[in-house]
């Protein structure tokens, strides 16, 4: 039987909606002094803090949720203009069953309890990943924020959830392969454009900073297509201890960088 998570101490307010915004713009390049457009960040570490301290794993994944709360509200008053944050790989299925039926119950806590602060800080809330295998009471909670949130024209907010950059290549190469089949699609009309259209993250700028905690050097199966040109920045401090100084150190270690994106440096 999962253990039911504790509350998270967000607020309980009524969403009101909020006027559509205008539409996004096309990419500009990034002025050297300004933040990364785009953050993405792999939240590591839970389980190894939590079994530093004698506590178990479920502990430390329930005290993740306070800094995904910080890091929100920190890149809100930094105009980021999206956070998109890992929260569970397709490949951590094999986790002990107790521990994602807790994850799922952590989450669906997570997607009710923060609502009235995404409506304040007008945070657009999305998903990306496979939704075969979620809890329905999980899909029902994120589908109902995300189409609380669907006219705020702040930050967007994308959750990659039961996700592998793998696994959707694949499928964006088999949508392409289809039409192909059905004669809509000319194969020679192919390119990086119109690959990255068959994405889950269609229409969604490139990351310009991926940040990895608990200071693992590797991708994981992450947004393998979306960071090739993306700054890494890895801290050894694990999830749970993550807060606004090491997001702004990240940050700062991004806009002491020279993104040459193939060509040459300044003279």
């Amino acid at each position: 039987m999962a253990t039911t998570p504790a509350p998270l101490g967000g607020e309980r307010l009524t969403p009101v909606a909020a006027p559509v915004g205008p539409a996004p713009s096309a990419p500009t390049p990034p002025r050297p002094d300004a933040p990364p457009r785009h953050v993405a960040i792999i939240m590591d570490g839970n389980g190894r803090w939590a079994k530093s301290r004698g506590l178990p794993r479920i502990e430390g994944h329930r005290r993740g949720v306070a800094s995904v709360r910080r890091t929100t509200e920190q890149c809100v008053r930094l105009g980021i203009d999206q956070l998109t944050l890992f929260c569970l790989s397709s490949e951590n299925w094999r986790r002990p069953e107790t521990e994602l039926s807790f994850l799922m119950c952590l989450l669906e806590q997570y997607l009710v309890e923060e609502r009235a602060l995404l409506m304040e800080q007008r945070v657009r809330l999305s998903m990306i990943g496979r939704r075969e295998g979620l809890p329905a009471e999980t899909l029902a909670a994120l589908d109902r924020t995300a189409e609380l949130t669907a006219g705020n024209d702040g930050m967007k907010l994308c959750l990659a959830i039961n996700y592998g950059a793998r696994g959707e290549i694949v499928e964006a190469a088999r949508r392409l392969a289809r039409e192909v089949r059905a004669g809509s699609l000319d194969p020679d009309a192919i390119d990086e454009e119109r690959f990255s259209g068959a994405l889950d993250t269609a229409g969604m700028a490139d990351p310009d900073l991926l940040i990895r905690t608990a200071g693992e050097m590797r991708v994981s199966n992450f947004l393998l297509w979306q960071i090739s040109y993306a700054e890494l920045w890895v801290t050894d401090a694990a999830w749970p201890d993550f807060d606004e100084g090491q997001l702004d150190a990240a940050l700062a270690s991004y806009a002491s960088r020279e993104r040459r994106f193939g060509g040459l440096g300044k003279p």
